[in-house]
């Protein structure tokens, strides 16, 4: 008695076989987020940030980051903050910067992340002020310069950031009197430009 299985049964059950692995592998259709119960807020941001609202795109991206009235997903949070980003917001910048120097949601990127952080600087946001700190000061995507860092915590501080005061006084220890004083001269030229910062 021969057990062998014909060729056709053979050949058909790996078609299906294959056809049902790769049907899994295919991407669904694109749904709207799945709101989280008691979030009706989220919508609103949602609707203002489909529309090229900045302010709402950080927004959303924040709520898509911090997993607050949507599923966290790290990716949906680049999209929306590089949305804002790329129109000039500050805080979407720092934020898209953040995900870049964590590689969440992009990969990590010193370079990328330092990009942002100085795009939010030149605008004078106090907390891209405090991750140029934290950059200057471990060498991330720069050479490491105690004095940069110390400068970038300054200004920081200056605005209210107590964390970047925290740090400032803290890599001061390991500094110099003169590059203490270079570093606070480096600070002065930026605050004396007499514009006002923004968080």
């Amino acid at each position: 008695m021969d057990h062998r299985l014909p060729y056709q049964y053979v050949t058909l059950v790996g078609f299906l076989l294959a056809s049902f692995l790769v049907s899994g592998c295919i991407a669904p259709p694109s749904s709207p987020p799945q709101l989280l119960i008691g979030e009706p807020a989220v919508s609103e941001v949602l609707k203002r940030a489909q529309a090229g609202d900045p302010n709402a795109q950080n927004q959303l991206g924040i709520h898509y980051s911090e997993g607050r009235g949507l599923p966290q997903n790290y990716l949906e949070a680049k999209d929306w903050f590089k949305k804002a980003a790329d129109q000039g917001h500050a805080g979407a910048q720092v934020n898209l910067g953040t995900l870049y120097s964590l590689g969440q949601g992009a990969p990590y990127s010193d370079h990328m992340a330092l990009f942002w952080f100085q795009k939010a600087a030149e605008q004078r946001n106090t907390l891209a002020f405090a991750k140029l700190g934290m950059m200057y000061e471990r060498g991330r995507g720069v050479p490491q310069s105690l004095v940069e860092a110390h400068m970038w915590y300054s200004l920081s501080a200056a605005y209210g950031e107590k964390r970047a005061a925290e740090s400032r006084d803290t890599i001061a220890t390991r500094m110099t009197r003169s590059q203490i004083t270079e570093s606070e001269e480096r600070a002065k030229k930026w605050t004396e430009a007499g514009l006002t910062c923004r968080r």
